[in-house]
């Protein structure tokens, strides 16, 4: 990890806290709790590993100091903290609507709190990213803090097709593989492409990097998800720290399942028969990648990689942060956890 990078995530940890912090009142103290309980900050196991990864915001402060003349990025935090909010209040919402006993670990607040204040700590989340993108307006002119709001509104509106889409997909079977994209467009590039957009706005871009930031992280989304869904059945689970079988058994419509289902063999007829037992997985696996399903989302993974990698170098990000821009694209895109 770089220095510029270990420097934004201890910047970025402390804004999010700031911002959580509009909770910390006597009557609202447990609501303020369950959000330092699902940020990872209190509770049993709180720190590195149950905060996440604080992917997004890196991309937010990172894509804002690469574009700027000077390397300023101070004045993106709230924007930075705003996008991991929406993150995270995603992630609330998700564990409720997919039964989800765990996350990172540790019990998710639905478990703990129970459904109904859970969704109310989502909502929660969501208002405090609003709130965080107002702050901008201490350090950019009203029309670009307009315009990284309009950004990241369209992004969240995004993140609910991408969830409809997935949801409404457990049912169907009518399925092909163009019905793949537009749901993981939503749930996962979507705001991946917000992230470098607003940096690059809030860094003083021109349209023209504007416009290479945006497709960089729209590609970097695309392809984190297919690499996804290939580890989510090929993966070493001891890299992962996820079961290959949890995809297969769990019925998930990830882009290797879709194109064995349209090759119609033994694949396609194993899975119309009827949920996979963990003890089939393996078998399930192997006929999968005989049928050329794991080549296939290999390659896809491949050319989404390029993609993003090509519209990243277009953009041409300086300076140290360019630098430290590119080794975090090369750590996300050629990951095998």
């Amino acid at each position: 990890m770089t220095d510029i990078t270990q420097t934004f995530l201890s910047a970025i940890e402390t804004e999010l806290q700031r911002q959580v912090a509009r909770l910390d009142q006597p009557h609202t103290a447990e609501f303020h709790s369950m959000l330092t309980y699902h940020m990872g900050w209190t509770g049993e196991g709180a720190g590195p590993r149950t905060t996440g990864k604080r992917i997004r915001p890196l991309l937010v402060l990172l894509t804002a100091a690469a574009s700027s003349k000077t390397g300023a990025w101070q004045d993106a935090l709230p924007a930075a903290a705003a996008v991991e909010l929406v993150h995270n209040f995603s992630l609330v919402h998700d564990d409720i609507q997919d039964n989800s006993d765990t996350r990172r670990g540790r019990a998710t607040v639905w478990v703990k709190w129970g459904m109904p204040q859970a969704i109310n700590a989502g909502d929660g989340l969501f208002i405090l990213a609003n709130l965080a993108m107002s702050d901008l307006e201490n350090g950019y002119p009203a029309g670009t803090v307009v315009r990284a709001a309009r950004i990241l509104q369209n992004t969240c509106l995004d993140l609910t097709r991408g969830q409809y889409l997935d949801i409404s997909y457990e049912t169907r079977a009518d399925l092909d593989i163009e019905s793949y994209w537009p749901m993981i467009a939503g749930k996962t590039a979507a705001l991946l492409s917000a992230c470098t957009e607003i940096g690059a706005l809030l860094g003083g871009a021109d349209e023209g990097a504007l416009a290479a930031y945006r497709d960089f992280g729209r590609h970097l989304g695309l392809a984190f998800q297919v690499q996804d869904d290939y580890l989510g059945i090929w993966g070493d689970s001891a890299l992962t720290g996820k079961s290959t079988a949890s995809d297969l058994v769990a019925g998930k419509k990830s882009l290797p399942v879709l194109y064995g289902l349209a090759q119609n063999g033994d694949f396609a007829k194993r899975w119309h028969a009827g949920p996979v037992a963990a003890g089939q997985v393996s078998a399930l696996a192997e006929q999968l990648a005989l049928e050329g399903g794991r080549d296939f989302t290999r390659r896809a993974a491949d050319q989404l990689t390029g993609k993003a990698l090509d519209a990243l170098r277009e953009a041409a990000p300086q300076g140290e942060a360019g630098g430290a821009l590119f080794a975090l694209a090369d750590r996300l895109l050629g990951r095998q956890a």
